[in-house]
Formats: structure tokens, C-alpha cells, sequence
């Protein structure tokens, strides 16, 4: 979506470009993630362009929260309504980028053979697009199907009458487990931490509150850019240690029939800092798990203890604890019985038992936020890699340039709100601050737009200072690299508020760029 935004904004300001896809089309995370279930947990509405009052007023969407389908066939309507395609080189994936100090430019090579030179480099790859395979000892020996969600196969899957394995209970395994084991004649769902979830009481739009959204269009979207996970919801009270119990479990409830993520964890100012406060909501979700769920020791399983809510990507679902209830599902916990390894026919796990299967699903998530960035080698001045810069963690400029990197954007790169946001209002904010860079650059006759090295290291003292204040790095999350073995522990993004954000940047502006260097 960042990337095809960008072609937008290059036309309009008469630059030349060229855009390369590693896909067979458009769409990013929405054309890769195709596993059964998949679905936007940002209100379809709010999870579209602004740029363009056309579009917005031609596209109806039909559901509360859309499908990757709807999402996919909305994106093949933007790129053929602008006519984006022929600026993309699909099915190509670029190997290698390096910084030219003599020329100031970024040399190029694809995996087509293809050499080229740019002024300015854009990774627009994406926060969640590079798959993080789970570590199963002899995955290879296993006769059957192993499929991730995060690639999954364009033609459709039909597990009926199989025996299958969902390995994790993250986002895509909290969406998929319902629908596998509507099909599945077993299902085995693996689980080493238990998230909390919360109905997302989907529902279809009818035509009079499509009508009405999308008269309130310019409101919804000016809010949505103040707010502080990019989506308007109501304003917090001051605490939930000061509420009467009543009165707050009266609030939780209201939120949770919402069905909105940020406006459940966003009842109350202190849920995200104060311990104890947010224990309240914690022990709410988890008494509703109990409800929900009928066999006690299941219940107890799915409860989360040992990380405090919100702190871990927190889910909206459908149906997901109600699975449990159904007698060929069998929840397995990992950290009391790990797998120990996988064998021809399936599963052997501690203690010896061997689950026999016919296909096995890794819901196993991401190299989150920074991996899809290292994922290209990317070398810049002096020959020093992305890689060697950020092996301590992330290092960079409100998230978008680095020092050392002269001319490249990092599109909701990390330190920027990115995953703690509505990705669609970080891409246009992100992409319209790089063209303004861009501009800024070619007014002042500058071949060269970098962060200076104490700018760049406030900004980063600045995150952790915000992060550390917050309950969230308590919490072993892909949000602090912990699903990764050997990958940093910083908390990834910036947790301050996509409004707080886009007031820093706007600051930055106002102040003639202060901490750039254009030379």
C-alpha cells in the first residue's frame, strides 16, 4: 500500500521512478496473506486512502471490518483507477542497493540482471512481510503440506476430513483456527503464550451507513490523523484505579460490545503505564475467556498471566475461544509439552505421544518491523550495511532516514508509529514527508538529504525514553524483536501517538528541517 501511494505522489510531483514488486501484483501484505480468515482488524472505512475524495466516494465497503479479499480487489481498483502497474516491475525482487559517494546516487541490481542508479532510494516493504519460520526439528521429513500464513498458496485449501496442526495463536492463528476447524476432521492447535482476544462483532454495512460514512469522510479522517493508534475512538478517563469497580466493569463491557481494539485498551489514560490498572482489564478478558470457554483447565490455558494487556498485539476475533468448546479441537501448551520433533506422518511431542497429521500450519508471524528493512543488503556510506548500523537495534531519524544512509526512506520504518497505528495514515504521513524532503532538496539545489548523527540519536534516545515509561517492555512481543532469536530487545516503534507523532514531524518542518543535513 506505501508503495503504490508513493507511485501516486512521484506523478504528481513529475519525478521519475521505478517500482519493483516481489509479488506477481499489487496489494503487499494483502496479496501474501490469503490464510483462511484473514481479515483487517482496522474498520474498513478507516483502513482506505484519503488522498483522493473520488475514491473514497466511488468504493462502498460492504463489512465493518473487510476480508483480505475486499481489501485485495479494493487495491486492484486503485491501482487500475491511477493506472499504477505500469510503473511496477513485478515478479522482481531487488539484491543488493549500495550508496555511490563520487555520483550521490544509490546503485541497484535485481534478481532480473538489471543494474540501475536512483537519487533516492524508498523501502516501502512493509512492517509484517517477511515470514518468520518456526524452528520445528525435521520439518523437512514431514510428508504432508506445512503451509505459513504469511504465504500462504493462491489456490484455495480444503482441509475437510484432515488432521491438521495450527502451530501458534497470534493474530493469523487466532483468525484461521475457526475456519480450519470448521473443515478439519482433528485440529491441533499449539500454543506457547496465550493473547488476548476480543470479539470483533463483525457485521455488513448497510447502504445508509455507507452513505453516512462516507459524508463524514473529511471529519473521520482528520480525527483518525489526531489520534493515537490512527483511529478515532473516544477520549480516555483519567484512571481505572479510581473508578468504582462497577462503574469501570460497566465501561470494559460497553468497549468490548464495540468491538474495537484501541477502544478497549484506550478506556482508561493509565492502562498502558500503571501495572495495577491495567491488571483490571486484564482480569476482565480473562473472565470472559472463562465464560466462553467451557472445560476449566482449556480456559486457564487460553488466560494470559504473564505479560500485561496491550503490551502484546492484542486480537480481534471471530468465534476463536468458542472453538475450544467443540470436541475435535485439542488445545496442546508448549511450554508444558513442547514439540519435540516432526516426523513422515506428523507431530511427536514431549512424552512420546505422536500426533498423526495430514498438514501442518505455521501461524508463526514475522520478522516484525525491522526484518523486511535487513532483508535487502543494503550498503551506505563507507561501506557500512543497514545491518551493522542496526545491530543493537533500529537507528534512524523519526523513523524514516538514517545517518550514514544519505537519500533513503524508510517508509513506516521503525522508531515511527508504524505497527502501533493505522498503517494506512502512517503510509500517506510517511510517503507525503519524504516528497516534502524530496522538494525541499531539489529547491535548495541539494543532491543529498541526510539525518545528522545528533538528531538521529535524540530521536532514539527520545522512543526509548517514551517506551520505558510504558508497561511494554514487560512483555516478551515481536513489538521488542523477542519472537527472534538474537534480534535486539528495543521496543521497535514509536508508542507516543500517531497525533503526538505527526506534531513532531510538523515541529520538525516548521523549524527549516532542523537535524538534516542538505548538501
Amino acid at each position: 500500500m506505501s508503495g503504490m501511494y508513493a507511485i501516486v505522489k512521484l506523478r504528481e510531483m513529475g519525478l521519475t521512478h521505478r517500482v519493483f514488486e516481489r509479488g506477481k501484483d499489487v496489494g503487499g501484505t494483502w496479496y501474501w496473506n490469503r490464510y483462511p480468515g484473514a481479515r483487517c482488524d482496522v474498520q474498513s472505512t478507516d483502513y482506505s486512502y484519503s488522498f483522493s475524495p473520488e475514491l473514497e466516494q466511488e468504493w462502498s465497503w460492504s463489512e465493518k471490518y473487510a476480508t483480505q479479499t475486499e481489501i485485495l480487489r479494493y487495491l486492484d481498483h486503485v491501482a487500475d483507477r491511477f493506472d499504477l502497474r505500469r510503473s511496477i516491475t513485478f515478479n522482481c525482487e531487488v539484491t543488493a542497493a549500495r550508496w555511490n559517494e563520487d555520483d550521490k546516487r544509490w546503485t541497484i541490481e535485481t534478481n532480473q540482471g538489471e543494474t540501475l542508479d536512483a537519487r533516492f532510494l524508498m523501502l516501502a516493504t512493509g512492517a509484517l512481510s517477511k515470514p518468520n519460520a518456526a524452528d520445528l526439528p525435521g520439518t523437512g521429513r514431514f510428508r504432508g503440506p506445512v503451509y505459513h500464513t504469511g504465504s500462504w498458496p493462491h489456490e484455495s485449501i480444503d482441509f475437510t476430513g484432515q488432521r491438521v496442526a495450527v502451530v501458534g495463536t497470534g493474530s493469523s492463528g487466532i483468525q484461521s483456527i475457526p475456519m480450519i476447524a470448521a473443515q478439519a476432521k482433528s485440529l491441533f492447535v499449539f500454543q506457547r503464550t496465550p493473547v488476548y482476544a476480543m470479539p470483533a462483532f463483525n457485521r455488513p454495512l448497510d447502504a445508509e451507513e455507507v452513505a453516512s460514512r462516507k459524508r463524514q469522510a473529511p471529519e473521520r479522517r482528520r480525527l483518525n490523523r489526531k489520534a493515537s493508534f490512527g483511529v478515532h475512538a473516544p477520549d480516555p478517563l483519567p484512571s481505572a484505579l479510581d473508578a468504582p469497580v462497577e462503574q469501570r466493569n460497566a465501561l470494559y463491557e460497553q468497549r468490548w460490545q464495540d468491538g474495537e481494539l484501541s477502544a478497549l485498551v484506550g478506556t482508561y489514560a493509565d492502562l498502558l503505564v500503571d501495572p495495577a490498572a491495567n491488571e483490571t482489564l486484564a482480569e476482565f478478558v480473562r473472565d470472559k475467556i472463562r465464560d466462553i470457554v467451557e472445560d476449566p483447565a482449556t480456559a486457564e490455558l487460553l488466560c494470559p498471566t504473564s505479560f500485561p494487556i496491550g503490551t502484546k498485539r492484542p486480537c480481534l476475533a471471530t468465534g476463536y475461544y468458542e472453538t475450544f468448546n467443540q470436541p475435535h479441537v485439542r488445545l496442546i501448551d508448549l511450554l508444558t509439552t513442547p514439540i519435540e520433533e516432526a516426523t513422515p506422518t506428523g507431530l511427536r511431542i514431549a512424552g512420546g505421544e505422536e500426533i498423526e497429521l495430514e498438514a501442518i500450519v505455521l501461524a508463526t508471524g514475522f520478522d516484525a518491523v525491522s526484518g523486511s528493512f535487513l532483508a535487502v543488503p543494503i550498503v551506505g556510506r563507507d561501506d557500512r550495511t543497514l545491518r551493522d548500523k542496526w545491530q543493537d537495534g533500529p537507528e534512524s531519524f523519526l523513523g524514516l532516514m538514517v545517518e550514514g544512509f544519505p537519500n533513503l526512506f524508510t517508509i513506516t520504518g521503525p522508531l515511527s508509529p508504524s505497527v502501533f497505528s493505522n498503517m494506512v495514515v502512517s503510509i500517506e504521513q510517511h510517503v507525503d514527508l519524504a516528497m516534502a524532503l524530496i522538494a525541499e532538496a531539489h529547491g535548495r539545489g541539494a543532491s543529498v538529504v541526510e539525518p545528522q548523527r545528533e538528531a538521529e540519536r535524540s530521536w532514539v534516545e527520545r522512543v526509548a525514553a517514551i517506551g520505558s515509561a510504558t508497561l511494554f517492555p514487560r512483555a516478551n512481543s515481536w513489538y521488542m524483536g523477542a519472537n527472534i532469536p538474537g534480534k535486539p530487545r528495543v521496543l521497535l516503534a514509536y508508542i507516543g501517538g500517531v497525533g503526538a507523532y505527526r506534531e513532531e514531524c510538523d515541529s520538525f518542518v516548521a523549524r527549516d528541517f532542523e537535524g538534516l543535513t542538505f548538501a
